[in-house]
């Protein structure tokens, strides 16, 4: 059985496969990226794909029996038909099982909304497509917060829109785990699953992260406007309007969802302050 990971060059992607590899071997895994020479690393079979090229998906899937479609990181209306391009070349190829990475989120209310919207689109597409299917709704990764933390220190404190609302981080450790086992089992087909940990608050979130790195930040809620002025003037228009829309997303409760993680996983997701522990102690 051959299973092929898009994206695998990006750390979700390359999580995969390396989690995957422990279960099924090198030689059954086949890593697609845009760039092969960015996953060459992975020591697995690498073929090109571009989720632009349609033709590029008709030769990198050829005896592929599952895919694992990783969703791309275009804007929002570009990656519909980026994604139908993997979808239908899955079809052609007579692929078996398509497993998709979606998000978890609010499709209407924040600015963040129209990402959510395009993925959704995508879960329609794929439960369409008439192949065998699951879909996993990724919550929010905790590793960016953590990669942030010198900031943080520089700044004094952890400053957002999210008030006291509750967010349901995860790792892509964690969701590398859920997803290898609904490559391998076909109990869940037909499934869309909240892949998730339990649901925390920026303070909690600052707290956890104090104790871990010994630090002592403070959290600050800002108003959603203010927010959002501060972002677009540090990342720019497009992409500092996203980060605020994901804790303006948090603030309004998108992000406190049920887990199915232990269902996909076979296992409880680990707690948020152990997520941050493993990343302080991957890091020194």
């Amino acid at each position: 059985m051959k299973i092929a990971i898009t994206s695998a060059s990006g750390q979700l992607g390359a999580a995969i496969v390396k989690t995957l590899i422990q279960e099924i071997g090198k030689e059954n895994v086949i890593a697609i990226a845009r760039t092969p020479a960015n996953a060459e690393h992975l020591g697995v079979e690498v073929r090109k794909g571009d989720y632009n090229n349609r033709q590029e998906f008709n030769e990198a899937l050829k005896g592929i029996d599952k895919l694992l479609l990783v969703s791309g990181m275009d804007e929002p209306q570009k990656r519909i038909q980026q994604h139908r391009n993997v979808i239908d070349a899955a079809k052609q190829n007579g692929v078996q099982k398509l497993v998709y990475t979606s998000i978890v989120g609010d499709e209407n209310n924040n600015a963040f909304s129209p990402v959510v919207q395009s993925n959704q689109q995508t879960e329609m597409d794929v439960r369409n497509s008439g192949l065998d299917y699951v879909i996993g709704r990724n919550g929010i990764y905790i590793e960016p917060d953590l990669e942030y933390i010198d900031t943080y220190v520089k700044e004094g404190g952890i400053t957002n829109c999210a008030a006291d609302g509750k967010c349901t981080y995860t790792s892509r450790e964690e969701l590398a785990q859920a997803y290898v086992q609904l490559l391998l089992t076909d109990e869940l087909n037909g499934e869309i699953l909240n892949l998730v940990g339990e649901g925390i608050t920026q303070a909690q979130l600052t707290d956890y992260i104090n104790r871990v790195y010994g630090l002592n930040l403070k959290f600050t809620s800002i108003s959603v406007e203010e927010y959002k002025n501060e972002r677009q003037a540090a990342l720019g228009e497009f992409l500092g309007t996203i980060i605020a829309g994901i804790y303006e997303g948090i603030r309004i409760g998108a992000n406190d969802v049920k887990s199915d993680f232990e269902k996909a996983a076979g296992r409880v997701h680990i707690s948020p302050l152990e997520m941050i522990a493993r990343f302080h102690k991957n890091q020194s």
